[in-house]
């Protein structure tokens, strides 16, 4: 497998070549290494070894999970503000809110789909607890995480909304 310098998806069997239309701005922060920007492909990113990197300069690139904390989904590649990695409050978006510590000890909360049909087998896509920032979603690759704890359900379908209450009457109807 290549180790993230360059890549040609040819010459690598099950990886397709990154769709110019759909690429999607991504910072990848990784283990012990500069962190990597670049475009990915939503749909086709997540090979069985690694994400696939369309880098600034052209070049693809194949980054194995091993190396990747997170991967995140940015709204510009120049801003750097700091990241909120916890949830203050109890969350309002609805969905699973989880909370996982990474190889390294860090701790991240997220809010995954409360959907089971789109899990993907390589990680987690989950929505950072401040998604209004520059930061949209976040991919963390399941070699990465030592702890994933569920902590709530945010808008469950079980339970019944309150019911409204009735109008109240007019004095002088």
């Amino acid at each position: 497998m290549p180790d993230g310098k360059d890549f040609h998806p040819a010459s690598h069997p099950g990886t397709r070549a990154l769709a110019g239309s759909t690429n999607k701005k991504v910072v990848i922060r990784r283990f012990e290494r500069e962190p990597l920007q670049g475009y990915v492909n939503p749909q086709t990113y997540l090979c069985p070894g690694g994400i696939e990197l369309l880098s600034q300069t052209g070049t693809i690139l194949f980054v194995p999970y091993t190396e990747v904390k997170v991967a995140f989904f940015v709204r510009d590649f120049g801003l750097s503000e700091p990241e909120q990695r916890l949830f203050n409050t109890r969350p309002k978006m609805n969905g699973i809110w989880v909370r996982m510590r990474l190889r390294d000890g860090d701790v991240m909360d997220g809010i995954l789909p409360n959907d089971l049909m789109s899990l993907e087998p390589f990680g987690f896509t989950l929505v950072p607890p401040n998604p209004s920032s520059n930061n949209q979603k976040m991919f963390i690759p399941r070699a990465a995480i030592t702890e994933a704890r569920v902590l709530g359900v945010v808008g469950s379908p079980l339970r019944k909304p309150k019911p409204k209450p009735k109008e109240q009457i007019e004095l002088f109807e």
